[in-house]
């Protein structure tokens, strides 16, 4: 049986970032392949619109899905008004599902909010994402070494991983949540975040 895995990026990212991450999962049996969108200017419906064509154009047996930070918001959001077929499981890699607290903040003014862009300003006004109770299973990773644009903006806890906060991460009625030491960016290229995904994608939980 085939499997493939649809990698999608973050905010104000290219994608080849994720080169890493891909590489494992293909070294894992599974076929990646990235999801790139404008994270700036697409509206959530933009975006996830463009993931399900996306979706629906790659040829397996079975679709997962790794979505890092906003990437992990589109893909939620995508599977929850769609009715794809062959999905097989997701994992969120450090992605504000239920807000952002720097977003929230940095989006007060008009350039904020072009920094901030369309995708996740619209996803921060309508108050994240409430619960996941679609019959895939979920799976999300948090780091939690607060390093990044926190400490510039100051509205972070202490447990984040310097960009979203570990609480930011959690919703209920995923099948599971971890944490590990890494910042919002290490969480990309962290050795055992790729080998607790790839085990999750297998076996639908972390080990």
């Amino acid at each position: 049986m085939s499997e493939a895995v649809i990698v999608s990026h973050g905010l104000w990212l290219p994608g080849i970032e994720t080169a890493l991450l891909q590489n494992r999962l293909r070294q894992a049996g599974f076929s990646p392949h990235l999801f790139k969108f404008p994270t700036l200017r697409a509206t959530m419906a933009e975006s996830t619109r463009g993931l399900l064509d996306f979706a629906n154009g790659i040829r397996a047996d079975k679709l997962h899905f790794v979505g890092y930070s906003l990437g992990g918001v589109v893909t939620l959001t995508m599977l929850a008004e769609s009715k794809l077929r062959r999905v097989g499981r997701v994992v969120c890699l450090g992605s504000p599902l239920t807000g952002s607290r720097i977003a929230s903040r940095v989006g007060q003014t008009n350039l904020g909010r072009k920094i901030v862009g369309r995708s996740l300003g619209e996803h921060v006004a309508r108050g994240g994402l409430n619960r996941w109770d679609q019959a895939i299973e979920l799976g999300i990773i948090a780091g939690t070494r607060n390093f990044g644009i926190g400490r510039v903006v100051g509205t972070l806890p202490d447990q984040s991983d310097g960009t979203v906060a570990v609480e930011e991460t959690r919703l209920p009625g995923a099948k599971a949540h971890m944490t590990v030491a890494a910042t919002h960016t290490q969480l990309l290229f962290d050795r055992d975040v790729a080998r607790q995904t790839i085990h999750f994608l297998r076996y639908g939980e972390f080990l």
